[in-house]
């Protein structure tokens, strides 16, 4: 099998001998159309999906649910402390209740619905993902490099409307925003964090809702919506440059093309 006998060779010591390997596959790894194959996909067709009850990220997470048993899903900790997990369960229905809230916030059950996400790595943030999965929404990832200028700049090209936050500090800067009539389409920030009533003052002041996540699950939890999941070729995130050649340049994808990612990776490393 090509697949096996090229990771065989990647073992190998002698960077020579890899070249060699590559410069004798066929040319035929060149599609008729001029389009390239990679020489490990083994078949001239493009893979879509690798399960078949697995072909967006909402039915990728509720697989995990499924075969797991209901396992260990998301797990953190604090500094010398001993993990603390999870359930798949507790992140599904936590979701539910992040999204239904997020309905009764006047989101929509869209993919013209798109929600940003300004936060490090942590539970929430998958969590929240989850959520914008859960009811067909789109996800958009703020980041602290991407810089104020483009942080604003994403804001208004994506119509964003709702950012969910890790912490104070970045409520701040989006209310800072707001404030300079830099994005007059931010109505509400959510918080993962705890935050002082001076913040919800401030917000009121220049017409943003400040909320915390905790309350946005509660109203989700007293006024459950049914999901929305969405289809292979729906958008699911759009993940912006930094802007550094210009304007930032949002990479749209689909639920297609990220399951198609992951399933390309698992076709080729099937037998190790």
């Amino acid at each position: 099998m090509q697949t096996q006998e090229i990771l065989r060779m990647l073992r190998l010591a002698e960077l020579g001998d890899v070249g060699q390997f590559f410069h004798s596959l066929s040319a035929t790894t060149l599609g008729s159309d001029g389009a390239r194959r990679s020489v490990v996909g083994g078949s001239p067709h493009l893979l879509t999906h690798y399960y078949s009850d697995a072909r967006t990220m909402y039915q990728v997470f509720h697989r995990g649910l499924r075969l797991s048993g209901n396992g260990p899903c998301l797990g953190f900790r604090k500094p010398n402390q001993p993990y603390q997990w999870l359930s798949y369960q507790e992140v599904a229905n936590r979701a539910e209740f992040l999204g239904s809230g997020l309905l009764q916030h006047d989101c929509k059950a869209s993919t013209d619905q798109l929600i940003g996400v300004f936060s490090q790595n942590r539970p929430e943030w998958i969590i929240a993902e989850l959520a914008c999965y859960t009811y067909s929404m789109v996800v958009v990832p703020l980041y602290d490099t991407l810089g104020p200028g483009a942080i604003h700049y994403i804001i208004n090209t994506a119509n964003i409307s709702i950012v969910i936050v890790d912490n104070p500090q970045k409520a701040q800067v989006l209310l800072e925003h707001v404030e300079k009539e830099l994005t007059p389409g931010l109505k509400m920030i959510i918080l993962m964090d705890p935050f002082e009533e001076a913040l919800k003052d401030r917000g009121q002041a220049c017409g943003v809702a400040i909320k915390s996540m905790q309350a946005v699950e509660e109203c989700g939890q007293q006024n459950p919506h049914e999901p929305v999941p969405p289809n292979p070729n729906d958008l699911s995130i759009v993940c912006f440059t930094s802007g550094t050649t210009g304007n930032p340049k949002g990479a749209m994808l689909t639920h297609g093309n990220v399951v198609a990612d992951f399933s390309g990776f698992l076709k080729v490393t099937e037998d190790y």
